[in-house]
């Protein structure tokens, strides 16, 4: 057997041959050869001597095995379907013969079932000829060695590529026949994804890539883990061709589920310290792990899995990022630029950050992204010392906006048990913050809650302690307290209402607070007095006090619940204007809370668009970016006319605000009366609302003349609009 491999690679060359009459010649002349060899071993088997007997006796206990043999196999098969008749006819032939030197060479002298079927080979109809391929392939498998099988497999993988299309997509076919049948050997999963891999680049046809994506998912339905380990060794996450890969395992539910927790198991796989050596990093499973999560984030093949997984990711993600700031690994930690969505991020720490991020961005809980983005929350993941508060934040934005309470407290309540200390503190940072959620009494019994909590008081970590003893003083745990508390809030709330009060933005952070503890009761009309004294300090002179006021207002109408919802709606409808106005304070911090408030005022008030309005709020930046905000607050209130153009060719807001008779009046005086405010920013801000500031940049000498004569009378009808 030796021999006639040796023999069959040296006429491969006429085999792969452009020229009919060559590749035609060598198939022949391989045919006489197998043929020839076929018939005298037949023939020594028939009429042994004692010579011959003897090593016919050899020849069955010690059989020859070489693994090319798979290959020139491959090759012979890949004529099955060559344009010339002549040669796919012996190329069938010459197949059949070296099988059957296989039967010879194990000393079998019955055929199996599979080989009888596939001897007839008479047929030329497309469906008998897509059956001796099924059969064909059942005997390889049960008649090649595993050596042999694997290198008839890379055959037909190298052979993906091919010019020659006929041959490619019998190499697909058979390829795909080979890995769905059962008990595909686990010991060729990883030369076959490799293989694979290797030659996606050079595929062209369509139909043949769709086979490859049959191929890969073939072998995840029977050895989903070993493929997930050799893809994720392969190269890089964010390698181009890689992701062809993973979108193939997603095309079955099950199998992406797997896929999913197999590398949520493979991200907790943290070595300390001592074990990161720069050499390792590269190699490091978690971070292959962790940047392969972050690639199927945005993989839409994966968002329906990645919602199932939503809690166990969140989680595994929070505890990632602390354990990459514990071991330093922050290279490139402030490189990467947010607004640039073309850009990767580099380095561990800015990939899982980036990954966390996503988690929300690409689900629909993207309220609770732009909720912390607006009062800069995600920068206190960045370093150790504010990483609690980061979580901390975060976990409160999801408990207002009820973002998987349920099975996040869950999550939360098993980090709490772990012996690992960062599991620890993420988990106690949500639990106490979702203590205050609306929905929580309903997922755990209050048995439950007391005994997670009180196993937090001894633990070894300070911080762990110190939040588990808030979690079991707050008002889920004691709903007397909530009584105490609502009393407290009307005694600060009077207060609060005195026109003197010396020190109203330190109180309006201890009333935000007594706000967020009594978010499981609700607050009820008090919130609407507090909401109307709010909106006249919007336009404080004291910035602290502009910010303290817009900031308490976004809390505020949230708590009031249910039963005051609408006249909460009318509450935060009145905000629009002013909210729009103080984004162009000089003061960034009342700027950004601005922004923070007037987008849960559309999300409480349901406008259009409201996706769109937070990227112009968290990224627009100069007078189309302020122009744009308006245009999403007009049809938000229910105008749904064509902008129209002012006279300097902007978007006249006054003009499409007519359209909405219903808000027109009520915006249009709320305009006026910061035409007379001491910050010339938001002056400004207020005449481009109203359409003044268009008049004044005309060129037009009859328009310069109407804005100088009407300016100043639009500055008195403000005052008459106030009194």
């Amino acid at each position: 057997m030796d021999e006639v491999c040796f023999l069959l690679q040296h006429i491969e060359t006429w085999l792969k041959s452009d020229k009919i009459h060559e590749c035609s010649r060598a198939v022949q002349s391989i045919y006489l050869l197998l043929q020839y060899v076929v018939d005298s071993l037949k023939l020594a088997m028939a009429f042994p001597d004692e010579k011959t007997d003897q090593g016919g006796e050899m020849l069955c206990q010690k059989e020859a095995v070489p693994s090319t043999l798979g290959h020139q196999i491959g090759v012979l098969t890949l004529l099955w379907r060559d344009k010339d008749k002549v040669t796919q006819q012996h190329s069938h032939l010459c197949v059949y013969l070296l099988m059957e030197l296989v039967f010879l060479q194990k000393g079998k002298t019955v055929e199996t079932a599979q080989w009888s079927k596939m001897k007839h080979f008479e047929s030329n109809l497309f469906r008998d000829w897509e059956m001796k391929l099924y059969h064909l392939v059942k005997v390889f498998k049960e008649d090649l060695t595993v050596a042999q099988h694997t290198q008839l497999i890379l055959t037909l993988v190298h052979s993906l590529s091919s010019y020659n299309y006929l041959r490619c997509d019998l190499a697909a076919k058979l390829l795909l026949m080979i890995c769905v049948e059962p008990g595909f050997r686990k010991e060729q999963v990883a030369e076959l994804l490799q293989g694979l891999f290797q030659e996606l680049p050079n595929i062209q046809s369509k139909s043949v890539q769709q086979t490859i994506s049959q191929v890969t998912l073939a072998l995840g339905t029977q050895h989903i883990q070993e493929v997930v380990e050799v893809i994720l060794s392969l190269c890089q996450p964010s390698e181009r061709w890689i992701l062809t890969l993973w979108k193939a395992l997603a095309a079955k539910y099950h199998v992406a589920r797997d896929v999913i927790t197999l590398l949520y198991i493979k991200l907790k796989l943290r070595p300390p310290r001592r074990l990161l050596q720069s050499t390792y990093q590269a190699r490091l499973v978690s971070l292959m792990a962790l940047g392969t999560i972050y690639e199927l984030l945005y993989t839409k093949e994966y968002r329906e899995t990645v919602g199932w997984a939503f809690s166990g990711i969140l989680l595994g993600l929070l505890t990632e990022l602390y354990y990459l700031l514990e071991v330093g690994l922050v290279q490139g930690m402030f490189d990467y630029q947010e607004d640039d969505l073309g850009s990767k991020p580099l380095g561990p720490c800015r990939t899982c950050m980036e990954a966390l991020k996503g988690l929300f961005w690409t689900s629909q809980y993207w309220e609770v992204f732009a909720d912390v983005k607006l009062i800069q929350g995600w920068e206190l993941f960045a370093q150790l010392e504010t990483f609690p508060k980061g979580v901390t934040i975060l976990a409160r934005s999801m408990a207002h906006y009820n973002c998987e309470i349920k099975a996040v407290l869950g999550q939360a309540l098993i980090a709490l048990k772990s012996t690992e200390e960062r599991d620890n503190l993420v988990g106690i940072c949500i639990i106490t913050e979702f203590l205050n959620s609306q929905d929580a009494s309903q997922y755990v019994s209050w048995k439950t809650m007391y005994n997670s909590l009180n196993l937090g008081l001894s633990s070894r970590n300070q911080m762990v302690r110190a939040m588990s003893l808030k979690g079991l003083g707050s008002t889920l745990m004691h709903p007397k307290k909530a009584n105490l508390l609502r009393s407290k809030l009307m005694e600060l709330l009077d207060n609060f209402l005195q026109p003197e009060f010396k020190d109203p933005a330190g109180l309006m952070k201890i009333m935000g607070h007594l706000l967020h503890c009594l978010g499981v009761q609700g607050i009820g009309i008090v919130s609407l007095k507090i909401a109307q004294h709010l909106l006249r300090l919007f336009t404080d002179e004291r910035a602290e006090v502009r910010e303290g006021a817009i900031f308490l207002f976004g809390d505020v109408i949230h708590y009031g619940g249910k039963k005051f919802r609408q006249s909460l709606k009318d509450v935060a409808s009145q905000a629009t204007v002013p909210l729009l106005f103080n984004m162009a304070d000089p003061c960034q911090e009342v700027a950004m809370k601005a922004k923070f408030t007037f987008l849960r005022c559309a999300i409480l008030l349901k406008w259009e668009f409201r996706k769109e309005l937070f990227g112009k709020l968290a990224w627009g930046q100069g007078l189309g970016a302020a122009n744009d905000i308006f245009v999403y607050m007009a049809l938000g209130n229910g105008s749904g006319n064509q902008v129209l153009r002012g006279p300097s060719g902007m978007p006249c807001p006054s003009s499409e605000l007519e359209s909405n008779v219903g808000n027109y009046q009520q915006f249009l005086s709320q305009a006026l009366m910061y035409l007379d405010c001491s910050h010339m920013t938001v002056k400004l801000a207020a005449m481009k609302f109203i359409g003044l500031e268009a008049l004044r940049h005309d060129t037009d000498s009859r328009t310069q003349r109407f804005y100088l004569n009407y300016w100043n009378d639009a500055v008195e009808l403000s005052y008459y609009v106030q009194d």
